[in-house]
């Protein structure tokens, strides 16, 4: 397998997350239209998880479409909404096979109804699966998913369900969308952008970042394989000595 045989298997990271940047600007050096970019980018997403699943990694975020991109031309997040649903439909039976479940993250409901229906069915499709979990973070935002929490856990105070003395780190945890999964260990952006970009901004607060300044559509197997062995090289503390 390559590189893969330097992995240690005892330091592998839980879960990974992936802010996918690039698309857009590959296709503009390649003399193409952006929606070719996000087609190249998809054969990218296709890699890396099968790349992750193959090297045990538990679970995968993938910043796919965030509440910013809806400012984006409508003929473009159309044809987004169509890749999203060529790759569902195509990556089932491999979900299927390789024991991955399927999740989402954000505002789903801001989604076409045919796209929040094969969410739906893929997530119950692939719901018993366990030795991975794939999320795709849709209509997402960082500051938008805490504004909710905080709405949430203000209703249920109003109720008399919570004691405002009672709320900590792991109450607020539980009201985020990703309640049912563990911090990102390692956060991945490609293109080079030195940014979060409202992702994930309460759960990264010890997440090690990896910045490259490969596009995308460019990142594939061995690029996140050097990923991991950077993040096996680090030593993470979490504020201690």
């Amino acid at each position: 397998m390559g590189r893969d045989q330097n992995i240690d298997p005892s330091k592998l990271p839980h879960h990974v997350a992936i802010i996918m940047d690039g698309n857009g600007r590959w296709a503009k050096r390649q003399g193409l239209d952006r929606i070719q970019g996000h087609k190249k980018g998809a054969e990218s997403v296709r890699e890396i998880v099968r790349t992750a699943r193959e090297i045990g990694i538990e679970y995968l975020t993938l910043y796919a479409f965030s509440e910013e991109n809806w400012k984006r031309p409508g003929y473009e997040i159309e044809a987004l909404m169509m890749l999203l649903k060529r790759y569902l439909k195509s990556e089932l039976q491999e979900m299927l096979e390789n024991g991955i479940r399927f999740n989402t993250i954000g505002n789903i409901h801001r989604l076409p109804q045919d796209v929040q229906k094969l969410l739906r069915e893929t997530k119950e499709r692939t719901s018993k699966n366990s030795d991975m979990v794939l999320t795709l973070a849709l209509s997402y935002g960082g500051r938008q998913e805490i504004c909710e929490a905080m709405r949430n856990i203000a209703k249920r105070v109003a109720a008399g369900d919570i004691d405002p003395s009672d709320i900590d780190v792991e109450v607020i945890s539980g009201f985020l969308y990703t309640a049912s999964l563990p911090d990102p260990d390692l956060l991945i952006r490609t293109s080079g952008e030195m940014r979060v970009s409202n992702f994930l901004l309460w759960q990264i607060a010890y997440t090690e970042l990896y910045i490259t300044p490969i596009m995308w559509p460019d990142f594939k197997k061995e690029q996140f394989i050097e990923a991991i062995l950077e993040y096996q090289r680090r030593e993470r503390r979490f504020g201690g000595i």
